[in-house]
């Protein structure tokens, strides 16, 4: 069972190299993911086997394999104050789907879809849920949930920045939005799950369009 485990994971991972390439031409789609698998030198029932969901389950490699770089690139977070914490996080994994930018363009239009969006949220409440816990957060009680609702949509929009804006306006952005993280008690009597939404659309929407 090891042995397959591992054998899937090492797959999973070679197709998703040959659909990063491939996806900035095809978009996240299933002829994008079938050739891929050819490419990673799998037959297509093989490839579905593996990817039964096909571009959903690549769109979610590519966000987890971001969010294991981003983490990997961190320092220890006790060398820093929870400010700092936040702000290192974001940039690492804004920094890390910025790296792949071309296909992160073209992933972000595919989650943007109605269609994709409850996708595209969960996706970003793992990379939330991740930093804060490299952060140290340990709240179980309705704050969990609030760090994490504020973190996704910051995450989404500073991405969106980055690739439409640069580095440099991405981390303008964070910096300002520093203090809402901090005093989320506030910020979170405004927030309002339909709002979130609609702005993590958008967020994904202007990845592709710019």
């Amino acid at each position: 069972m090891a042995n397959q485990t591992d054998w899937a994971e090492a797959t999973e991972q070679q197709v998703l190299d040959a659909a990063l390439t491939i996806t900035t031409t095809q978009g996240w789609t299933w002829p994008a993911v079938r050739a891929a698998g050819k490419a990673a030198g799998l037959s297509v029932a093989d490839t579905e086997l593996l990817l039964p969901h096909g571009p959903a389950d690549l769109a979610a490699l590519l966000s987890r394999r971001h969010d294991a770089r981003a983490l990997a690139a961190l320092p220890d977070p006790a060398t820093l104050k929870i400010r700092e914490r936040i702000r290192a996080a974001v940039e690492a994994r804004i920094d890390a789907a910025a790296a792949d930018e071309a296909a992160v363009r073209r992933w972000s239009g595919y989650l943007a879809l109605p269609l994709n969006l409850a996708l595209g949220l969960k996706l970003l409440w793992e990379s939330a849920d991740a930093l804060w816990r490299w952060a140290g957060d340990t709240a179980t009680d309705e704050n969990h949930y609030s760090k994490r609702a504020i973190l996704s949509g910051i995450l989404a929009t500073a991405l969106a920045i980055r690739l439409s804006s640069g580095r440099e306006a991405a981390m303008t952005f964070v910096d300002a939005r520093i203090e809402n993280v901090m005093s989320f008690e506030k910020w979170k009597a405004g927030l309002k799950p339909a709002d979130l939404m609609r702005d993590i659309a958008a967020a994904l929407g202007k990845m592709r369009y710019g």
